[in-house]
């Protein structure tokens, strides 16, 4: 009985260690799972019978975002929202344009996927930071055809530091993997943090946190 248990033991951890190991989305159990409407942790499936080629294809990267805004950027996902066949794969693509003289894609991190981003046009000042207790800031200047890693989850950005508009192409591993904007999601949470939190975690007098809660 007591080398039973110990196997169980043993077999337990082995499944847990195996849960915790898996970085990615879960593998597929079929060729396809075609997204319908309908959420669960993903998208439940299409009957493979009825998919069409249209379920695996997006039109509209050749054309440039609009970067009128307030950072100068837009990103155009394609994901499984846009490509219902991407669900349960596991990957995704993004479009970011930079306007120039300092377009941003603001520091943001992708909770559930890595990212690896190619420069396809002009000049980006990008980087990435890790993890407390070290919080090191890795850092390169990439030009057309240069191509830089975010690990899954960590705080990065990218910065058009050219004269001309800039354009990079980027794939992430998850078929969803989330984005969490650091300025929006601290001065413009819903509902907002109270500013006293804000005043003590970035050392900010209390009417300087308030301002910036207006500002999104």
């Amino acid at each position: 009985m007591k080398g039973v248990n110990h196997f169980l033991v043993v077999f337990a951890f082995l499944a847990l260690a195996s849960t915790l190991a898996s970085a990615s989305d879960p593998s597929s159990l079929m060729d396809f799972c075609v997204a319908l409407n309908d959420f669960v942790n993903g998208k439940f499936c299409k009957d493979p019978k009825l998919a069409t080629a249209d379920d695996f294809f997006f039109s509209g990267l050749d054309k440039a975002g609009n970067t009128s805004n307030a950072v100068g950027s837009k990103v155009t996902p394609v994901n499984a929202d846009q490509i219902p066949g991407l669900n349960t794969l596991g990957i995704s693509l993004v479009r970011t344009d930079y306007a120039p003289y300092g377009g941003l894609n603001p520091p943001h991190s992708h909770p559930r996927g890595t990212e690896i981003l190619v420069v396809i046009k002009g000049e980006l000042y990008v980087g990435f930071v890790t993890s407390n207790p070290d919080n090191r800031f890795f850092t390169k200047v990439l030009k057309t055809g240069d191509v830089f890693v975010f690990p899954v989850g960590l705080i990065h950005f990218q910065l058009n530091i050219g004269k001309t508009d800039a354009i990079a192409f980027a794939g992430l591993s998850s078929q969803n993997p989330g984005v969490i904007i650091i300025a929006n999601a601290v001065f413009d949470s819903n509902p907002p943090i109270n500013p006293g939190v804000l005043t003590k975690a970035f050392k900010l007098e209390k009417k300087v946190a308030e301002y910036l809660q207006t500002q999104f």
